[in-house]
């Protein structure tokens, strides 16, 4: 009777709808083990249930609140590059400057200090010195000489010609360097004219292999931005040679290969200060990622 009166009370009550429960995840999360069946029963569940929870939240977010914030955060991604876009060109303009700097100038390291500086060059006291002995042994020279004709006009008795023949023999002698050296040190005149052209020509030889075919210390003046020195009046004269190839030529005095050593020292200076603020952005462009920018300087031909 209890059965029969259960099956037609649900056959009186309305059909109910299909209950829908949400299916496993795409990428199922592996459940924990638990220490019962029951637990690990119910995990699968509680994150179906959250599931369905944040599904109608994330639609919602999906709307066009959300594409308006994604529409702000790209423009101020453009604004960044946009700021960032001229700081960037700056860059790369000024390691194009370094590069050129350190590439027409780089010939100034090849300098040689002890050939241009010339510290062996006789002074003008050793010049003096030596050409007072060099009047004193003509001046000698020439009254043996004159004794010695006078005895052949019979000036003066023949004793005395003959005495001033061999007076007039031995100051020869003495004048040939290899017996000159025996009884002094001292360089005589000519020899240290000798040295002065011989070091001069050296130092001209040297300050032609620096200057090449396209002139250097011209192209050096603009690392004046790094050593204020070399906008020095002083150097005018020998920029406007080297601009016109003629600098080596025109060095024909020790002052001007003296002047022309300074600048090299201070141009030297310079460019280890460029060599430094080129190093230094090439750092910088690539701790910003700008690898364009601190690419290294293409091989010289």
């Amino acid at each position: 009777m209890a059965e029969n009166q259960s099956k037609a009370t649900q056959a009186s009550e309305p059909t109910q709808a299909p209950v829908l429960r949400p299916g496993r995840a795409a990428d199922p999360v592996p459940a924990p083990v638990a220490a019962d069946g029951g637990n690990s029963a119910t995990v699968p569940a509680r994150q179906a249930e959250e599931n369905a929870a944040t599904g109608p939240a994330s639609e919602a977010g999906s709307g066009p609140g959300a594409t308006a914030g994604s529409g702000e955060n790209q423009s101020e991604e453009n604004q960044v590059a946009g700021s960032g876009k001229p700081e960037k060109v700056l860059a790369e303009s000024r390691q194009r400057k370094l590069r050129l700097m350190l590439r027409q100038c780089d010939r100034v390291l090849l300098m040689d200090f002890d050939l241009l500086a010339m510290n062996g060059w006789p002074d003008n006291f050793a010049m003096a010195e030596a050409r007072r002995s060099r009047d004193l042994w003509l001046f000698s020279a020439l009254i043996a000489a004159a004794i010695f004709l006078s005895g052949l006009t019979g000036f003066v008795p023949a004793w005395i010609a003959g005495g001033g023949f061999g007076a007039f023999v031995i100051i020869l002698l003495l004048g040939i360097p290899a017996v000159r050296r025996v009884y002094t040190n001292k360089p005589s005149y000519l020899d240290l004219v000798i040295t002065r052209q011989r070091m001069l020509r050296e130092a001209r030889q040297h300050v032609a292999h620096l200057e090449g075919s396209d002139g250097l210390i011209w192209q050096c003046a603009r690392m004046a931005d790094f050593n204020p020195a070399l906008k020095n009046t002083r150097f005018s004269h020998l920029l406007r040679l080297s601009e016109n190839r003629i600098l080596s030529r025109q060095l024909t005095r020790r002052e001007h290969v003296r002047l022309y050593l300074i600048y090299l020292m201070e141009a030297e200076k310079a460019y280890s200060r460029v060599q430094k603020a080129f190093f230094e952005g090439n750092q910088q462009a690539i701790d910003r990622g700008w690898e364009d920018v601190a690419a290294a300087p293409e091989p010289r031909a």
